[in-house]
Order: structure tokens, then C-alpha cells, then sequence
């Protein structure tokens, strides 16, 4: 149910039951009645500030009416031409500027619905067509629409880089890169006890190398990432990302490596023809609850890797006890939904990707890190538990 206030007034409409032309149809006569809106409290400064029209003006008050000109207001994200009123201090023979109309002048909060609206899709070039719905808007080019874009993006991207960190309890964390042009961002998420998701941050790197991803993980923990309880990562089998959390956890850390990404990684070296089979039977075996009864299906698969094709062996056991980490801790039975592989990364970066699409040219890292922190914090809110 929307509710649209006109007046003193209150309408309700069900937004599902209207179609495109009976909403536009609605925006045109709502327009008129906030330009009027708009010329009664100009009117009603003036009043103030030099009396009724037909008044008799005292000599102490040298404030007077001085015609009108062209002006132009905000309404919701439509700028708007109006005729301004002006106000002259015959005194001192200066104009004298009415603070409703500055006022009006500003967006204010109005560049976060137009951000959304660029994020969601549409782009600069084409957002002044999107308005003609109101014919009479003017002053939403795509020049001044991308810097309103700019704007509204980086403090976007200031909220989400100094927000803190100290209110969540968080025991998981994901952290994968995610390629923009040709470069990277490596981007961490945070899981609460309570199974909320919350995206933490992300630094900017060609490579998922040790030290950058570790200077990612320092920033969280000086934010207020708590680790003192221990925290579970789940990595997709970066070295570089083995590496940085491990040294900058140390004693505080347990790696598990994504199942699905090491079933893969062996399947790839076989024929086509064995590869099903082979992923059924490594599939089974991280199927199994017990760490003993999963790493013994395991080490029955090898002798018959071993003959098939020695790559594939040794892909198996590198890194083998870190897929087995959920088996270890016993927590196998109830996390094996969530966390067995990084899928909560994944989709999480896939999501990105879909608001970024529209990006048909990475020009600077200013720009990716003002995206990138702009669809995080809009994905944020629609992450399943």
C-alpha cells in the first residue's frame, strides 16, 4: 500500500493495481498542486518581510516588493521553473534573498533516489528521456546527472569504509576477489552469530596476493572486527589469501577451503568420460559427518587417482585437511548448508556484478571504489540469513 499526501489530506492506493499511464497520469496533477504549495510559502516570506501587498508601509520598514523573475525549485528529483518573487531594502538599494527559495533550490536528500535509479539501471546518458514524464522538468542532463551520481556515490563509499565494526559478533568470514576491468577487489564478508550477513570491505588489487589481502584484514580488525573468540574463513584455495589470514589471525583463525572449488579443481585434469563418476565419489565422501569417515572415503579414492592421472592426485591432496575443517570441528551436520563452500561470497559478488553491468567503461579507481561500495551497501539488506 503507498500513501500519497495532498493537503492536509491523506490517499491511500494500492501501487499494484495502477498501471504506467495512471501513475504518470498522478505525477502530472500532483505537480501543480507542489508548485502551488511552493508559490504560497515564497508569497508567505514575503509577507513577512515587506507586508501585505496593499499595506501602508511604515518608514522604519524600507523593505518592498520588487516584481519577479524566473527561478527554478526542487520537487522530489524533478528541478522545476517557477516565478520567484523578489524583495528589494530600498535603503541600502540590495537585493534581499528569500531563505525558502535557497532552501528549495538544494536537493538535499533527493540524490539517493536518483543514485539508486543509476544503479538499478539506468544510465546517465538516458535518465533525462526517463523524466519527460513530467514535461516540465529541465536541468537533469546526463553531465549533471553523473555528478549527482558522483556525489551521492561517495558518500556511499565514505559510510561504508569508516562504519564500525564493533557491534557485530561475527564467527565466519568470506573473502574473495571480484574482477572490474582489469583489476580486482577483493571484498570480505562477515557472518554475526545470528546469521546475519554483513559486507565488510574490500581493497583494490591486480593480484589476491598475501600482503594487500592482508592489509584488508588489519583495516577490518582496526574497525573493530573482533577475532578473540576465534573466527571460521572460508576461502575458495588462494594461497594469497591463505597466507594473509592466517598471519594477520594468527592463533585466532581456522581456514576451510571450498569443497565445491577442490572437487573441481581434481574432476579438471581427468578424461570427460571419468569425470562425473570421480565427482560423485569426492562428492559422497564430503558428504560425510564424521572428519574420520570423510577423510577415510577420501583416501580410498586415491590409489585409483593415482593410476588415472597423477596431476589429479596431487590437486586432491594439496590443501586436503582445510577442506575437511567443518569435519573437524564436529560442525559438519549443521553448517555443511552455508559454509561448506563460498557460495555466500560468490553470490554476494554476483550480485555486484549485476548492479556494475551497466559500466561500460572502468575509467579510474575512484570510480570502482565508489561502485563497488554503493551496490554492497544496497545488496546488504536482501542477504538471506
Amino acid at each position: 500500500m503507498e500513501k500519497l499526501f495532498v493537503g492536509d489530506g491523506e490517499v491511500k492506493v494500492e501501487a499494484d493495481a495502477l498501471d504506467l499511464d495512471a501513475r504518470v497520469a498522478m505525477i502530472q496533477a500532483l505537480i501543480p498542486i507542489g508548485l502551488e504549495a511552493v508559490s504560497d510559502v515564497l508569497q508567505h516570506e514575503v509577507r513577512e518581510l515587506a507586508g501585505g501587498r496593499y499595506s501602508r508601509k511604515s518608514p522604519d520598514r524600507p523593505v518592498r516588493r520588487w516584481g519577479k523573475q524566473k527561478g527554478w525549485v526542487y520537487l522530489g528529483d524533478q528541478k522545476l521553473p517557477v516565478e520567484v518573487p523578489r524583495v528589494r531594502d530600498t535603503a541600502t538599494g540590495t537585493e534581499v534573498p528569500l531563505d525558502v527559495y535557497k532552501s528549495l533550490q538544494s536537493p538535499q536528500e533527493l540524490d539517493e533516489g536518483m543514485l539508486l535509479r543509476v544503479l538499478k539501471g539506468i544510465s546517465c546518458r538516458n535518465y533525462e528521456a526517463c523524466a519527460q514524464t513530467v514535461p516540465e522538468t529541465f536541468g537533469i542532463s546526463a553531465s549533471s546527472v553523473s555528478r549527482r551520481f558522483v556525489k551521492a556515490s561517495a558518500k556511499k563509499l565514505k559510510q561504508f569504509q569508516e562504519r564500525p565494526l564493533d557491534d557485530y559478533d561475527f564467527v565466519t568470514l568470506f573473502i574473495d576477489g571480484k574482477s572490474f576491468a582489469s583489476e580486482q577487489m577483493v571484498i570480505a564478508l562477515g557472518v554475526t552469530m545470528d546469521g546475519q550477513k554483513i559486507p565488510l570491505g574490500f581493497v583494490e588489487s591486480a593480484t589476491e596476493n598475501e600482503r594487500v589481502c592482508r592489509q584488508l584484514i588489519q583495516d577490518l580488525i582496526r574497525r573493530g572486527l573482533c577475532c578473540d573468540q576465534g573466527l571460521l574463513v572460508v576461502l575458495d584455495g588462494s594461497k594469497g589469501l591463505y597466507s594473509a589470514v592466517t598471519k594477520a589471525l594468527k592463533g585466532y583463525v581456522r581456514v576451510h577451503r571450498c569443497q565445491w572449488h577442490k572437487r573441481e579443481n581434481v574432476v579438471s585434469y581427468l578424461p570427460e568420460a571419468e569425470r562425473p563418476r570421480i565427482r560423485r565419489k569426492l562428492q559422497k565422501a564430503y558428504d560425510r559427518d564424521s572428519y574420520r569417515e570423510a577423510k577415510a572415503a577420501i583416501e580410498a579414492l586415491k590409489p585409483e587417482l593415482n593410476l588415472m592421472n597423477q596431476s589429479a592426485l596431487t590437486s586432491l591432496e594439496e590443501g586436503l585437511e582445510e577442506t575437511l575443517t567443518l569435519h573437524r570441528l564436529g560442525m559438519m551436520p549443521f553448517l555443511k548448508c552455508s559454509f561448506r563452500t563460498s557460495n555466500c561470497i560468490e553470490s554476494l559478488n554476483s550480485m555486484a556484478g549485476d548492479l556494475t553491468r551497466k559500466v561500460k567503461r572502468w575509467t579510474h579507481s575512484p570510480q570502482r571504489h565508489r561502485w563497488v561500495a554503493t551496490a554492497l551497501l544496497d545488496i546488504e539488506p536482501r542477504l538471506r540469513r
